[in-house]
């Protein structure tokens, strides 16, 4: 049985990401950064349900270490990780002029260096394997920035780059690397926005809807199955059509 390693997967995008996947046919590894992101969460039973096997591993992704470890774990329990999807990520959000050091530095380390650090480690598990998918969660902020978010757009910018640069590294052993970048998905954080807001970024969008997340989570299981085997290098927005 193939094996998918999901980050920040207790909800949200990274939890309908593991429950396509599941479906897929694929044993399951969940992470996040802590035991009660688990809480008040059926995601594990819902996986299980599939048929397939599920097992939690709670590590902070921007933790060089914590993640070798993880990964080890991950691949002593389960023999294989043939699918990373590096989904973790956070929001500190302010306009540049008042913007602190804290703010800009935290979503780097959450949002970049945690696709290093697990590229780093669970591609080297992957280099052995000479097999693997490894799909990288940008944005279309980092595609177009966005107002109000000069850290998490540096973030999402970067993570294309680094999804480039892994798949001209590891192609040559049978891995490809590819990104998406979503649009406004529904999710706990657009729920917060008011009706004004909702209704300007509707206005940028051709489709007039935010998305759901089983639509990142369908192309997200197309570049992870064998159909995208010769797919690498790519970004492929999910954001019907913004910015057109």
């Amino acid at each position: 049985m193939a094996t998918a390693l999901i980050t920040g997967s207790a909800r949200g995008i990274g939890a309908a990401i593991a429950l396509r996947l599941a479906k897929d046919g694929y044993d399951i590894a969940l992470n996040d950064i802590s035991e009660k992101s688990f809480e008040d969460n059926d995601i594990v039973e819902k996986i299980k349900a599939t048929g397939v096997e599920c097992e939690v591993f709670i590590c902070d992704v921007s933790n060089f270490e914590q993640v070798e470890k993880t990964v080890k774990d991950v691949k002593e329990r389960f023999g294989s990780i043939d699918v990373l999807v590096n989904n973790a990520g956070i929001t500190r959000d302010g306009l540049l002029a008042r913007m602190s050091e804290e703010q800009y530095d935290t979503v780097i380390a959450v949002n970049q260096k945690s696709v290093f650090n697990m590229c780093r480690f669970a591609g080297a598990v992957m280099m052995r394997q000479k097999s693997g998918r490894i799909i990288n969660l940008a944005s279309v902020a980092g595609l177009y920035g966005n107002p109000g978010q000069m850290n998490y757009s540096a973030t999402k910018a970067a993570i294309i780059g680094m999804t480039k640069t892994v798949a001209k590294e590891l192609g040559s052993r049978g891995i490809t690397c590819n990104a998406v970048a979503p649009g406004f998905i529904k999710t706990p954080m657009t729920d917060k926005l008011t009706d004004e807001q909702k209704a300007a970024m509707l206005n940028q969008i051709a489709m007039k809807r935010f998305g759901e997340v089983d639509d990142i989570a369908g192309v997200v299981s197309f570049l992870a199955s064998k159909d995208a085997a010769y797919v690498t290098g790519q970004v492929i927005e999910i954001s019907g059509g913004i910015m057109m």
